[in-house]
Parts: structure tokens; sequence; C-alpha cells
């Protein structure tokens, strides 16, 4: 877990998103005015306030947030992530490193879970082991003729993986909200946590604590009889979260300026 890095490949979509945002509240507002495409381009390019971006993102009215799209990589997160985090279909599109195309032999790396990384070295051993297992025998297929592809059957869920996913703002903060949940693997939540993070530190008003993290610190637990039990009771950064449940990563991961 210590190794996996999100980045935000077109930042200033970020910025175009909360303008777009803006515009489009407007426009629902001042369509007897524009009679013109100049008209039109004078609200677009309108100026505003962070009270007004706050007041605009905290209203009922999902559409309007989703006008741009954000592009983020993710790098060293397993191919079990890639399983879950695909589920998000609506207004997501994905793009990951291919088991088919790509030839891991001699070059595999391995997510290690939080728990097992802060385990005792004996347990950190024997998780590795099992990987380096399963790798052994996707070496040994190809060298017999197997393809990648076919091989790629017995590589574990660990293997560390590349992925981009593209999203409006809306789906960003409800994926980062569902998944930051502390009902979600704890490879899961850190990936969100920190995509989060670096959304945060481009645009702490739309992606404010009070709109974008976990249901239970912005209302209820969304998850009825399957909640964990533990709210986060007040509202929290993304790198306070962090802090709080994932310390030993800390050192070397995300901190706030």
């Amino acid at each position: 877990m210590d190794k996996i890095e999100v980045k935000i490949l077109n930042c200033s979509a970020v910025t175009e998103a909360e303008k777009n945002m803006v515009f489009a509240a407007r426009l629902t507002q001042r369509g007897h005015s524009i009679h013109s495409m100049d008209d039109l381009m004078d609200l677009y390019d309108k100026s505003f306030s962070e009270e007004t971006l706050k007041n605009i993102g905290h209203l009922p009215h999902p559409t309007v947030q989703k006008f741009s799209l954000i592009t983020v990589a993710i790098v060293g997160a397993s191919r079990r992530f890639l399983a879950q985090i695909t589920r998000h279909q609506n207004e997501v599109k994905f793009m990951s490193a291919s088991l088919q195309y790509s030839n891991y032999s001699g070059k595999a790396d391995f997510a290690v879970p939080y728990e097992i990384m802060t385990a005792e070295e004996n347990i950190q051993e024997l998780y590795m082991e099992s990987c380096q297992s399963d790798m052994d025998c996707y070496e040994r297929l190809c060298q017999m003729g197997i393809g990648h592809d076919a091989a790629g059957y017995a590589t574990p869920q660990g293997l560390r993986n590349v992925l981009i996913i593209s999203a409006t703002p809306y789906q960003w903060k409800h994926m980062i909200g569902q998944r930051s949940c502390r009902r979600n693997t704890d490879e899961m939540r850190i990936v969100m946590l920190k995509i989060w993070h670096e959304l945060y530190e481009l645009s702490p008003v739309l992606f404010a604590p009070e709109v974008t993290g976990p249901f239970c610190q912005r209302g209820k637990c969304e998850e009825g009889k399957m909640t964990c039990g533990k709210p986060m009771g007040k509202i929290m950064k993304p790198v306070d979260i962090l802090q709080a449940d994932y310390p030993a990563l800390m050192e070397g991961g995300c901190h706030e300026d």
C-alpha cells in the first residue's frame, strides 16, 4: 500500500469543472437575456466567487457537475482493486494495463495489504512467497508456449497494475463518498483517499469534505444494516482520515502542506 501513487493528468480540468458548473447553473436562470452567442460567451466568462461555487456545489442538482472530465492515473494498485473499482460505470471510463499484451515475466511486483504490511515479518514473508509462487507458475506457462492471456489466470490478485480513470466531478465525489467508507477494503480506501487529497488540493471548495467525504461524516451512513459501526464522528479532510486510519503510510505518503 505504501507504493501506490495517484496523479491527476489534466489538472486544468478541475478549474474547467468549476467554471462549467457555475456557468451551467447561471444559464438556467438567464435564458431570457441571451440573444446571441456573444451574450452566451459573456455569461460563460463571467467571474464568480468561492461562495457562489460553494452554494452551487451544495445544490441537489448534479447535472451542473457533469460537463467536465477529470482523468486520474493510478500506479501500483492491485488487480483486485481493478476488479472492485470497475463496478462503477455511470459517467466513468477505465483503461488498464492488459494481461494479454503485457509480459510480467521477471518484472512482477505485488501490492501488500495494509494489515500484512504492518504485521510481523514472518507474515509478510508468507504473503510474498505465495505471490511469487503464482508468478513462477505464470512464467513457466509462458516458457512452455502458453500465451500471456491464458497464463495471466495464474497471476495473484495482488499483482500491481496501472489504471487510468476518467470521470465527471459529480461521479468522483460519489465514488469517493462510497469508497472511502470503512466498509471497503483498506486498499480501496487508501487509493480513493489519495485521489480525493489531490482533487481537494486543486479545489477545496468543489471537493470539500462536506460534499465529498464518507457519507457518515456528511449526513448518515447509507449502508443500512451493513454499516461498519464506526462513523467518522466529525468532518475530516482526506489527509486527516489517512493519518487516523493508516498512520504507517504517512511517513512517505501524502501530507498536508
